[in-house]
């Protein structure tokens, strides 16, 4: 086998990998770059309104034979979940390439085509894969496996061909709900003689804290929930569905009302009675808000759905310390005409590094004013380095190849048999 990794081989976020066999071509994930060059979010608008050929000359768009310009298709795309960094390229891979994901990326992905502007999966593309339910794709057998991540539906991938095994663990977690996810993928391939295992890194070289589990993470917020003097907003990514639990568990025990947008009823509404979560209903105390953003899109269906579990802003308003309200800043302006309710709580439930946009910055002023206050209240959805040494070793490679980390050349510190890639450059899985 023949594995190219186009980014993310010094770089978290915009991966984007090749493996080949005699005569198949796979291609792990395809995604938007996480940072720029500074290591600042990067901005998808520069995207907007840019031919395939700027956004390849520019970087955006890694430059793979076949993928999104004229050429020898790949036989097949392989997604590990739905986060940007790892589908946002999608649109503009060519359209006869199949595309091999999980149900659950596929329901994340169709909650973000409606809610944020993002690409659904083509059902006509798609081929779902389920948990140890081997497949073929040319010479390639693949096995996928669920792993935990801040992102649900995602998923490792097991490739073999020509007598050679290569284990992409995607984004993955043990400090989640759900760590015996990896512990079975462990029991799983511990066995096997796996020649090259695709790590990610995100956590070596992080300042990030590597203590709480998302359980840890529940009693935090529910302390927080508990002390607030008036209304909760919780600020979080809906498809980050064990994040909402953490949040519906910590509010019901707070005595409060868990108040979603339309966004996050939908997903629950989606995966309701597989994660530990209830449908949005009134009668597991749950409301849901439309607000003005939502409204403006008059989505009927969806508009119905919810109807009965409606609650209006001015109803939440009569007695704001009743209610934990999933919120983003946008809505200040938008629902709240510029000042938040007086001693509101923010709940900070996202990457650090985002607190420096002008919306989180702005945010934290408009709370001020308000004699309100923000707390980070967060726990990371990727492998903490103490985890990685675990998984490494007890997964035992002939071959550690870093992805989706800015600090490769740490794992030399940890593991002997590690081979740090560049860019583009094309290794022989001997």
């Amino acid at each position: 086998m023949q594995l190219i990794v186009y980014r993310g081989t010094h770089e978290i976020g915009g991966s984007c990998v090749e493996l080949k066999a005699t005569s198949t071509r796979l291609i792990l994930d395809v995604g938007l770059p996480l940072v720029n060059a500074d290591r600042e979010p990067f901005d998808q608008r520069r995207i907007r309104g840019k031919s395939i050929d700027e956004l390849i000359a520019e970087g955006t768009v890694p430059s793979v034979p076949g993928l999104f310009t004229a050429g020898p298709t790949p036989d097949a795309i392989l997604l590990s979940h739905s986060h940007l960094d790892h589908v946002g390229l999608l649109k503009f891979t060519n359209s006869d390439i199949p595309i091999y994901a999980s149900k659950g990326t596929s329901q994340m992905m169709k909650a973000g085509a409606v809610f944020s502007r993002q690409q659904e999966l083509d059902r006509n593309r798609h081929r779902e894969v389920s948990s140890k339910r081997k497949f073929t794709i040319g010479e390639f057998t693949v096995t996928p496996y669920p792993v935990d991540h801040s992102s649900y539906g995602a998923y490792a991938f097991l490739l073999e061909a020509d007598g050679q095994s290569l284990l992409y663990s995607g984004d993955l977690r043990m400090h989640g709900r759900k760590p015996g996810m990896v512990k079975d993928l462990i029991a799983d391939v511990r066995s096997r003689n796996i020649d090259v295992l695709l790590m990610e890194g995100t956590h070596f070289g992080s300042e990030r804290p590597e203590d709480r589990n998302e359980y840890q993470l529940e009693k935090d917020i529910l302390e927080l929930i508990k002390t607030a003097p008036a209304l909760v907003l919780a600020a979080f990514s809906p498809i980050d569905v064990d994040r909402l639990v953490t949040y519906y568990k910590a509010t019901r025990q707070a005595g409060r009302t868990f108040v979603v947008d339309a966004y996050a009823a939908f997903v629950m509404h989606l995966v309701s009675g597989k994660s530990g979560i209830p449908a949005p209903q009134r009668t597991s105390g749950i409301r849901v808000l439309f607000n003005t953003a939502f409204a403006k899109r008059h989505i009927q269906k969806l508009e119905k759905l919810f109807e009965k579990d409606q609650i209006t802003l001015d109803e939440m308003l009569t007695e704001p310390g009743k209610y934990t309200m999933v919120f983003r800043p946008s809505m200040v302006k938008l629902d709240f005409d510029g000042t938040l309710p007086q001693y509101s709580r923010c709940l900070y439930s996202y990457w650090q590094g985002y607190l420096t946009k002008p919306d989180w910055v702005e945010l934290q002023e408009q709370l001020a004013g308000v004699q309100g206050d923000f707390f980070p209240a967060h726990t990371s959805g990727h492998i903490y380095v103490k985890d990685i040494i675990r998984f490494v070793e007890a997964i035992n490679p002939q071959t550690v190849i870093p992805i989706h980390t800015f600090e490769p050349e740490q794992y030399h510190q940890h593991f002997p048999n590690v081979r740090v890639l560049e860019d583009g450059e094309v290794f022989e899985i001997a």
